[in-house]
């Protein structure tokens, strides 16, 4: 794609999803991820009524009289996201591709952040990783964001998540929120999550295209893996071909959900088909 082309696409994508957050999800996002930390400001004398288990004993001790800590809510945050690029994100059959509604999805959470004052980062992973932008603030830095996530090319077409959580965890020091972004093409990424979840705030978005899991009725059509390049036909005239693919793909979707849910990971599902306002929204609102 020729420079003033990608330029083209960054301002459509940035007047649409900048107006987005604006109107729509910055208060949502305010009311999900702020005040969720909480920093020590000072010592006062203990009142009646205070909690106890803010008692500090060591100026207690001290000036023979009890004193409790008191916290203030840390109003910064720093925002992470984890962008799966590995092939597979390059299919769709409806609305959009998948890499074209993560760039969107992933413009809408950072025009949202940077509102609020917050920073932004970015990890690009396939089955290693592709790219880091450290996070910072300000518009000009998602623009290289969205434009990152338009014009950049992986070398690896295949899919680790683990090994983007666990590079996530050694790099960003600090408590975070996290946005997964995946269609999780991917196994046993679970104990790199439940580490990762311990010490960030991890939020998991599926990306899939209804027809990765319901195959039409065409006859014979050719598969093929975009991450192996293996190939399979299916003939798609066949009913129970088509039950048993549904079957499987519905059992896989919900296997990653109740991953999510059993470690605490707040998530949702966009598909390609469908506006991703929606469940946004109740995913902010939710928490």
């Amino acid at each position: 794609m020729e420079t003033k082309d990608i330029l083209k696409k960054v301002r459509q994508i940035e007047i649409k999803t900048r107006g987005l957050s604006k109107q729509i999800f910055a208060g949502e996002y305010h009311s999900a991820f702020k005040g969720r930390g909480m920093s020590f400001s000072e010592v006062r004398e203990y009142q009646y009524g205070d909690d106890v288990r803010n008692i500090d004993w060591n100026v207690t001790a001290r000036y023979d009289k009890a004193y409790i800590k008191t916290y203030e809510e840390e109003r910064e945050l720093t925002v992470i996201l984890l962008i799966d690029m590995s092939a597979s994100e390059n299919f769709g059959t409806l609305k959009y591709f998948k890499r074209d509604l993560i760039t969107e999805i992933a413009a809408v959470i950072s025009f949202s952040a940077i509102q609020n004052n917050d920073k932004v980062g970015v990890i690009f992973f396939t089955d290693k990783i592709e790219k880091f932008i450290p996070p910072q603030k300000g518009k000009k830095h998602i623009l290289r964001i969205i434009r990152e996530l338009i014009d950049f090319t992986p070398e690896s077409k295949k899919t680790d998540i683990s090994e983007a959580l666990k590079y996530f965890t050694n790099v960003i020091k600090k408590r975070s929120t996290a946005f997964l972004i995946s269609d999780f093409f991917d196994d046993n990424f679970e104990k790199a999550l439940q580490i990762a979840g311990h010490k960030h705030d991890i939020i998991a978005l599926h990306i899939y295209d209804k027809h990765e899991y319901e195959l039409p009725n065409i006859g014979l059509i050719k598969l093929k893996d975009a991450e192996t390049g293996k190939e399979i036909y299916v003939d798609t005239a066949r009913k129970k071909v088509r039950e048993t693919f549904r079957k499987k793909r519905e059992e896989k979707i919900l296997a990653i959900k109740q991953i999510f849910d059993k470690n605490g990971i707040d998530n949702t599902h966009v598909k390609t088909d469908e506006d991703y306002i929606k469940p946004l929204l109740k995913l902010f609102k939710n928490r």
